[in-house]
């Protein structure tokens, strides 16, 4: 028996007579010492945090999620935004798979003490996955390269597997990624991050773009913008600046021969195009805005070296995601208050590939810069309509933007007119026949 497992066992055997405690060491957990490091913070904080499955790997491990919330983390809550954190897709580098599991202890074991992360679990929902690949962590040993352990088990990369928008992606889906697009399908995320390792930056969409684009491009890794190019730059920068390094161009270079990187941020293909990412599918597809943060020079550190990232990465774990509150938010209702799923959401003059759209309660989130904005809301059978709006800067101050369409060309002013026309000639109708 592993005496890490033997001391979590303990543990949860005496929590209710104990009060919590940390008990996340700076130590790595394999699979085993992982699900029991989870399953015993569920256990300490029941009422804050659940554990779930999001599927198995090829080799049949659970990919587990804790998912953490001040409001109530086994549903979703109407006006709680739904953000994630993924770690360990390439099995070798190790370091994010433990810095998510510092960053879900923090959460549970500072709410209440701390204002600012109280704050922000009581008005969010963040979901944890440490680990992408677990098959692949347990063939990996310590190192600062190499690519032992980075592909799953059937040996494709899972950060290349993913469809792709701009070119045709023809290697086939794994156990893994079709677990990751079974999930994001299911939950309304609204900002993620994939954390990795052997680098030093914050990574933005796009990480590809269309052949023919290539061919044109003079340089071999062109800058390939999105339409929310600013929010993504700033979100980059919301994870690079607070980190003592990564916004040093110095202690960017890692030992490489490409150069450091300007505030320790980068477009995904203006730093290499890669195809079937999962940063651009979450983006794309699902309207999710999301990064990948290459967290440290060193792909699978000592373990002597995990609290000095942890130190370094635990306040820019915590900035990044906060900024799901910012931008616009609101609910899509017809005219008697049910809500509308599935609507389009667009800011006007941003041409996502794919439009954003509403989720099953109506809600949709768009995570925005300060500025003037025009929302337009369309959905089949009903009058598109439009609204502009204030974003102003700072978190927490969401603007709250409803909807109310009018179904199948008929306006709303004339159906309340003639609600109130058919009521008025009730009123009539039963005091001529008392007057009969």
């Amino acid at each position: 028996m592993h005496l890490h497992y033997l001391a979590l066992s303990i543990m949860a055997a005496f929590m209710t007579c104990a009060s919590a405690v940390p008990i996340i060491d700076f130590e790595y957990h394999d699979y085993v010492e992982l699900t029991y490091a989870l399953e015993t913070l569920q256990q300490m904080y029941p009422e804050m945090c659940d554990l779930y499955s999001i599927g198995q790997s090829v080799d049949g491990r659970e990919l587990w999620v804790l998912v953490i919330s001040g409001a109530n983390p086994e549903h979703h809550t109407v006006g709680v935004p739904e953000v994630k954190y993924v770690g360990n897709m390439h099995g070798n580098e190790a370091v994010g798979r433990e810095m998510l599991l510092q960053f879900a202890e923090e959460l549970l074991f500072m709410y209440g003490f701390d204002d600012d992360i109280t704050r922000f679990v009581d008005r969010t929902r963040i979901h944890i996955l440490p680990t992408m690949n677990p098959d692949g962590f347990e063939d990996a040993a310590p190192g600062c390269t190499g690519v032992m352990g980075r592909y799953n088990r059937n040996g494709y990369d899972l950060n290349r597997n993913f469809p792709d928008y701009f070119e045709e992606n023809d290697t086939p889906i794994q156990a893994e990624t079709q677990a990751i697009m079974d999930w994001i399908e299911t939950e309304s995320f609204v900002l993620s991050a994939n954390l990795h390792g052997g680098a030093l930056l914050a990574n933005y969409p796009y990480d590809n773009l269309s052949p023919e684009d290539k061919k044109k491009a003079n340089d071999t890794s062109p800058y390939s913008k999105a339409p929310d190019d600013d929010i993504l730059r700033h979100l980059a920068l919301s994870y690079s600046q607070p980190h003592p390094t990564m916004h040093v161009f110095n202690e960017t270079f890692c030992g490489g021969s490409e150069g450091g990187f300007k505030d320790g941020i980068t477009n995904g293909a203006d730093w290499y195009p890669v195809a079937g990412c999962m940063q651009d599918y979450n983006y794309i597809n699902l309207g999710c805005l999301e990064l990948t943060l290459e967290i440290g020079c060193c792909k699978y550190p000592e373990e002597e070296h995990l609290e000095a990232y942890w130190m370094e990465n635990r306040k820019s774990l915590l900035e990044y995601i906060k900024q799901a509150h910012r931008g616009v938010t609101g609910i899509v209702y017809d005219l008697f208050g049910r809500y509308i799923p599935n609507a389009k959401v667009t800011v006007v003059g941003r041409d996502n590939p794919y439009p954003f759209r509403t989720n099953a309660n109506g809600e949709y989130w768009r995570i925005l810069l300060p500025g003037i904005y025009t929302i337009m809301v369309e959905k089949e059978g009903y009058l598109s309509q439009t609204q502009e709006v204030l974003v102003k800067n700072y978190l927490y101050n969401v603007e709250q933007v409803d909807f109310y369409l009018d179904e199948g060309g008929t306006s709303g002013a004339s159906i309340l007119k003639a609600i109130f026309q058919i009521q008025m000639l009730l009123v009539f109708s039963i005091f001529a026949w008392r007057l009969c």
